[in-house]
């Protein structure tokens, strides 16, 4: 290895990252130590509720040569996921309508940049016959953003998301550790300032204070990590988001300048963007099974992907239509888990004042400009 330029080295991994097709890629050594007091407070809290493997490997989340032996760097890469015509607005503002986080929307993003990483890993290797590495995406007991923020891809917002100031936050973090002496980049300013604008939005309150997330009143936690019920004080907070949850990236002010991603696998699956929430209650195992293959979205099963449904078409705007379909999937259904979440969306839906039909057809006519005897 003395005979390899590592400086070289270094520059050429990051343009073999953008080759590969990630936005930016940066290299930071593995010392963690400042963050270890407060991963440990935010366990002793609780607030990763039953998210155990967060808590099963303690402290080697801040000891990446823990997690691989002879580790001395790492190399993390940014890959952005914004899709085109995202839609945010206008499905959230439909009440009938499923509104899934976008990073959600096209394929699985382990995958995707998992095999881009291992790529760059065996790019590497050619260059250094004896280097020792493993990539990583989400998928190991390590402090994906604070090595990040160390590599200069950002920094980590109020939010606890990495910020980049010419492309937000709508982008998937991935590691390569190396047992090779690279030199380390700098890490930028933070630049939240005194802006509050994530906390203020979040449904739930889950961001209890700056840096700090309870997941346990995360939208995201309550519709894809939590495998029981859903708290009743959150599920009409939910609103319509049954997979996810964007609302403190939407949010911020550096957002504005997000850059749309060219990454096809990221565009969105038209069968899971913009559709009716009636239309998802409609569908099979079989059929949410083969919808969502190689989506993120199929890991939550289908029972909890009926559960979210549920409670979405709880929070929908009054229809006949919903409360038929809920008495049906409620008659139909074996799951109890389900079945009790239907039973809330129905009080919800029942508790409401209902709109005659004839009223409906007067006020769409009116809205369309039609006469009223039309």
């Amino acid at each position: 290895m003395s005979n390899i330029d590592l400086h070289k080295l270094a520059q050429d991994i990051k343009q073999w990252g953008k080759a590969l097709g990630f936005q930016k890629v940066g290299i930071s050594d593995i010392d963690l130590s400042q963050h270890e007091a407060t991963l440990q407070q935010w366990l002793d809290n609780q607030y990763h509720g039953e998210m155990e493997y967060m808590a099963r490997h303690g402290m080697m989340r801040a000891r990446p040569a823990e997690l691989l032996p002879g580790t001395v760097r790492v190399i993390s890469a940014r890959m952005d996921y914004l899709p085109p015509d995202a839609s945010f607005a206008k499905d959230l503002k439909q009440s009938d309508t499923a509104y899934i986080s976008r990073y959600a929307l096209g394929r699985d993003y382990h995958k995707v940049m998992r095999a881009r990483l291992k790529q760059l890993g065996e790019k590497i290797k050619l260059q250094v016959s004896d280097l020792n590495y493993r990539p990583f995406v989400d998928s190991a007991p390590i402090l994906e953003r604070p090595l990040a923020a160390k590599a200069g891809l950002g920094w980590v917002g109020k939010h606890t998301l990495v910020l980049d100031e010419e492309s937000g936050s709508w982008f998937f973090l991935g590691e390569i550790l190396v047992n090779i002496p690279l030199p380390v980049d700098k890490p930028v300013q933070e630049k939240c300032g005194a802006c509050v604008a994530c906390i203020k939005i979040c449904p739930t309150n889950a961001i209890i204070e700056p840096y700090v997330v309870d997941a346990r009143r995360c939208i995201s936690y309550l519709t894809i990590e939590l495998d029981g019920p859903i708290p009743e004080e959150f599920r009409p907070l939910i609103g319509n988001r049954i997979y996810g949850c964007d609302d403190c990236q939407l949010i911020c002010p550096w957002n504005r300048y997000a850059q749309i991603t060219d990454e096809q696998d990221f565009h969105p699956r038209q069968l899971l963007k913009s559709q009716e929430l009636l239309t998802l209650l409609n569908w099979t195992e079989a059929e949410f099974l083969e919808r969502t293959q190689g989506s993120p979205i199929r890991r939550i099963g289908f029972e909890r992907w009926q559960r979210n449904i549920a409670v979405g078409l709880g929070n929908a705007n009054y229809s006949e239509d919903i409360i038929v379909a809920l008495e049906s999937a409620l008659e139909a259904s074996t799951s109890e888990l389900v079945k009790e979440h239907i039973q809330w969306a129905l009080s919800q839906q029942k508790s409401r004042p209902s709109v005659s039909k004839k009223t409906l057809r007067l006020t769409r006519s009116i809205e369309k400009g039609l006469p009223r005897d039309a």
